[in-house]
């Protein structure tokens, strides 16, 4: 191992006094004098310390360049990324009826709820340490999860087919996609802890490129079906999943390398991480569930056209809420992985602070836009959809802002309060959707008005907790491969 000698190595120290001046030939009276009087003027370690922390803030320049840099990178991609996803999607609208985007938003909900417990919450904990192996034991035990639970998945989805519960068509798309999903799931993680933002906004590219264009060419060749934009779905999705795959290769063999792989080490690193599954996942299922809840008052619609209103703003308002959480949430996961000690907290305050204002930028000027342009829609088969995007845009501001805060606290070893919450903003708005009893904009409103209250509790909750980082002796870790 290689030791570097620095400013306070006994090499460099063993040269100095415990008065700090250097030894060597006698000075003078008259120069100990001044070196006396000057000390007994002057704060003893001010200057040093002033210029240490010039030579820090020095040191860090090209790395807060860089870091800019990738947030303004990883920000175009996303901003080309949904731009194309929803030129794409009216593209769609106009071809399908109603209808179809109802069920579509069902299938996305569904691939993506079931995509949550596949890693177990794993990839949580990827940002709780900067040691390469501790994120190399929880890449392993991650990737040794979601495959479990890939056989499982697949296991059931041919059982219900078998019984006749499912098409095999459908059976099969869903499968592909929850795989995609899952696999996108493991390797942002990854790249996040890493710091790979380009990987992460190039694969979003690829999805918007290839999922917008196959739903076109689909509908052409099975006609305006649910059954294109479930297909597009999968295959935008895997190609997303090939194109970081393919890009963070090498990353990936050396955290998954075959030497690496023991039982022994996957058990340790489950009873260390245990409140991944215990608590985190739980958590996590809560907050999708909350996410989609506006899903469960469209049975109760007495407008089927408000329904599908409701579905399509979803999806589009799902676009920007994306974009909002995969651009700021790699870079505060990232830089909150380099933090530690009592700068910790004060970071995790200023992020939650900058969040908030990022959310309030990109939601405001959507929700006034929608309503200034909601005469387009006057006589067509979507007349009324900007005032509903308006509406849910309260509603999808509140996630936006949640899902960032979400992860943050889920980097905490003291994560119990997060159960409790999500249970009790769940029950709240599955309780408010029943009392409404029927779809309307006024359940919107209130539905909008718990999102909101949610993420400002979690704000405060954040602001207040205790969250410290975690630390794992390396030898404990079972992440390295034993000597020969």
């Amino acid at each position: 191992m290689t030791v570097d000698i620095g400013s306070g190595s006994p090499d460099r120290d063993q040269n100095m006094r415990d008065d700090g001046l250097p030894d060597g030939p006698a000075l003078g009276m008259d120069m100990v004098a001044h070196v006396v009087l000057e000390r007994a003027s002057f704060p003893p370690r001010r200057p040093a310390r002033s210029l240490a922390q010039g030579r820090g803030l020095a040191a860090r320049v090209p790395a807060i360049r860089q870091r800019v840099g990738a947030a303004m990178l990883l920000g175009l991609r996303f901003v080309q990324a949904r731009l194309i996803s929803v030129w794409g999607l009216l593209v769609a609208a106009y071809f399908c009826p109603p209808s179809i985007f109802a069920a579509f938003a069902v299938f996305s909900a569904a691939a993506s709820f079931v995509s949550i417990p596949a890693l177990m919450r794993l990839e949580a904990v990827f940002f709780r340490s900067n040691a390469r192996y501790e994120l190399a034991l929880a890449f392993r035990l991650a990737s040794a999860s979601g495959a479990v639970f890939l056989g499982l998945a697949a296991v059931a989805l041919l059982l219900i087919v078998q019984l006749g519960w499912l098409p095999p068509a459908i059976g099969l798309i869903f499968f592909l996609s929850l795989a995609a999903r899952i696999v996108l799931r493991l390797l942002w993680a990854e790249a996040t802890a890493e710091g790979d933002f380009r990987a992460i906004g190039n694969s979003n590219l690829v999805q918007a490129i290839v999922q917008p264009l196959l739903m076109l060419v689909l509908i052409g060749v099975f006609g305006p079906k649910a059954l294109a934009l479930f297909l597009a779905d999968a295959l935008g999705h895997c190609a997303a999943a090939l194109y970081i795959l393919a890009r963070r290769s090498g990353s990936i063999l050396t955290l998954a390398h075959p030497r690496l792989w023991s039982l022994r080490g996957l058990a340790w690193g489950l009873a260390r991480w245990s409140d991944a599954p215990r608590i985190l996942l739980p958590s996590a299922l809560l907050s999708f569930g909350f996410t989609t809840a506006p899903l469960l008052a469209l049975p109760y619609a007495e407008n089927p056209l408000l329904a599908a209103q409701v579905a399509l703003a979803m999806r589009l308002l799902d676009m920007p809420t994306q974009m909002y959480g995969t651009v700021s949430g790699p870079l505060v996961m990232n830089g909150l992985r380099a933090q530690s000690g009592p700068g910790r907290r004060s970071w995790i305050r200023w992020a939650m602070l900058g969040l908030a204002a990022a959310a309030i930028g990109v939601f405001l000027p959507i929700a006034i836009g929608a309503h200034q342009f909601d005469s387009i829609f006057d006589g067509s088969k979507w007349s009324g959809l900007g005032e509903v995007i308006a509406v849910m845009t309260l509603f999808y501001a509140g996630i936006a802002l949640f899902n960032p805060l979400h992860d943050i606290a889920a980097s905490s070893r003291t994560t119990a309060w997060q159960l409790a919450s999500h249970a009790i903003a769940l029950v709240a708005i599955v309780a408010t959707i029943l009392w409404f009893g029927n779809l309307s904009r006024e359940l919107l409103y209130a539905v909008g008005f718990i999102s909101v209250g949610r993420a400002l509790a979690h704000v405060l909750l954040v602001w207040l907790g205790g969250e410290e980082r975690e630390t794992i002796p390396d030898s404990a870790s079972g992440a390295r491969p034993a000597a020969g």
